[in-house]
């Protein structure tokens, strides 16, 4: 996969990337990522991305042609700009779904935009998603792009050290994620449920799906109203918060 950002501040780009499992993978060459400063693309000598927006109103709005330098400039490495992802609070929320779908694309432009936005006609054009990672605002496209190439990465097959981790995680089938612990086996009075010192796999998967649905009841009834009422029993109370007898 190879992912492009769009972007006036590439470094920021650059740097964050090569951390984590992020930074593993691109060591790894099983993703390659470029970051592309728009104003390379500008046509003037002041290098000028963005402009004040017709009709009037605080703000500046990204121009059209820098952007669509940049992207006829990926294009032309080769790349194919099937999927361009603009990220922006007007897009759709990102959720695991989303992020299972891109995972399998050869490669994703991440448009990120600043001030009041871009250009619409970059958005008619060019933009064949957009996705907002919350209700609220940022300074800019930069941070939402990054979340989503980390949620995206960490699905491409060899990423991860543990390829089962990534199937087990939150929302990877509807639900929150279940507790877990680690040693020591008893902290400030709170013991690590028995169950899970049973060595009974089953007994212990089927523990961890139940609170993971009775979290999930509690946190998010929204997720939870997808799940068949039947599934949704809950775990003996001592087991669910930890508290051994």
């Amino acid at each position: 996969m190879h992912i492009d950002f769009l972007t006036i501040f590439p470094d920021l780009i650059r740097e964050a990337v090569a951390y984590g499992i992020s930074g593993r993978a691109i060591r790894a060459g099983l993703v390659d990522v470029s970051a592309h400063d728009l104003r390379d693309f500008a046509d003037d000598v002041h290098r000028t991305v963005d402009d004040t927006p017709y009709g009037g109103g605080a703000g500046m709005v990204f121009k059209p042609e820098p952007v669509a330098r940049a992207l006829a400039a990926i294009r032309d490495a080769g790349r194919c700009l099937e999927h361009v992802i603009f990220l922006t609070p007007d897009g759709k929320r990102l959720d695991q779904q989303t992020v299972n779908r891109l995972s399998v694309a050869p490669g994703l432009v991440l448009l990120c935009g600043r001030y009041r936005g871009i250009d619409e006609r970059i958005r008619e054009l060019y933009v064949t998603e957009e996705i907002s990672v919350g209700d609220y605002v940022l300074s800019g496209g930069e941070l939402p792009a990054l979340v989503l190439m980390d949620a995206v990465v960490r699905l491409i097959p060899g990423a991860l050290g543990d390829a089962e981790s990534a199937l087990e995680d939150s929302f990877q089938n509807g639900l929150l994620d279940c507790p877990w612990y680690t040693r020591p086996r008893e902290f400030e009075g709170l013991r690590v449920p028995d169950v899970l010192l049973s060595g009974d796999h089953e007994r212990i998967a089927d523990w961890r799906r139940k609170v993971a649905m009775q979290r999930t009841r509690k946190r998010r009834p929204d997720l939870y109203e997808r799940i068949e009422a039947g599934d949704a029993a809950g775990p003996e109370e001592e087991d669910a918060g930890g508290r051994g007898k």
